[in-house]
């Protein structure tokens, strides 16, 4: 998954941001059961995981992913929004192959790009209601490196909330371990009413890796904001 950010520095210079390639033992139960139910990753499993106990998604509903490659989360999206709905992904790598469902669209490109934070719109139909981002940055192995990158990435997707997520939405979105991205997070949680932190049973084992569910977004009146709860569920 790749996701470049307007706000993504490292000691004063602009980063590309990408995930990792997998290090997890290939034998992993869920990378080989998303093989046999043809996903396209084992991380579809978190989606359904928080699906089943959320409810984060509804039939109809339109969904921007971000950093969508290679493509699990569109799939899972798919499937639950259903014809009426509309999933569109965007990442600087493309989907390859293209996926077959017809309710998903997936762009190349930078989403920090106006031209692109346009053709999202305009294939959405409008803002989402749900926006998801499972990306993470290119890890380089250097603790404070990675995290400030994390973080970076973190603050790039709160840049285009408001772009791209409407008024009362749901935001889901992977958070790693860092005073970065714990800064960020705190920050998200404001700018809705209810958010709850979350640890599905699918991430790798080992892994310091959450997911952020935040509800009912509210672009204009953070400070206004309901109770969070930071409990991992």
């Amino acid at each position: 998954m790749l996701i470049a950010s307007r706000s993504a520095q490292v000691n004063g210079r602009p980063i590309r941001l990408r995930a990792g390639l997998p290090t997890y033992d290939r034998k992993d139960h869920f990378h080989q059961q998303a093989k046999r139910d043809g996903y396209r990753s084992r991380a579809a499993y978190k989606l359904l995981e928080i699906q089943k106990s959320q409810k984060l998604l509804r039939p109809g509903m339109k969904v921007a992913d971000l950093g969508c490659w290679p493509g699990g989360w569109l799939q899972v999206a798919s499937q639950v929004i259903g014809p009426a709905g509309r999933v569109v992904g965007v990442d600087l790598a493309a989907i390859d192959p293209p996926l077959s469902n017809e309710n998903v669209i997936a762009l190349s490109g930078d989403v920090t790009e106006p031209t692109v934070i346009k053709e999202v719109l305009d294939v959405l139909g409008g803002r989402a209601d749900v926006l998801l981002c499972d990306a993470a940055p290119k890890l380089t192995g250097v603790r404070p490196t990675d995290q400030a990158r994390e973080g970076a990435l973190l603050e790039g997707v709160e840049a285009l909330m408001p772009e791209l997520l409407r008024a009362t939405g749901t935001l889901l979105i992977k958070i790693l371990d860092g005073p970065d991205a714990l800064t960020v997070d705190r920050r998200l949680r404001m700018c809705f009413e209810s958010a709850k932190t979350l640890k599905p049973k699918a991430s790798r084992r080992g892994s310091t890796e959450r997911y952020l569910l935040a509800r009912n977004y509210r672009p204009t009146f953070p400070e206004e904001s309901g109770t969070t709860d930071r409990d991992v569920e």
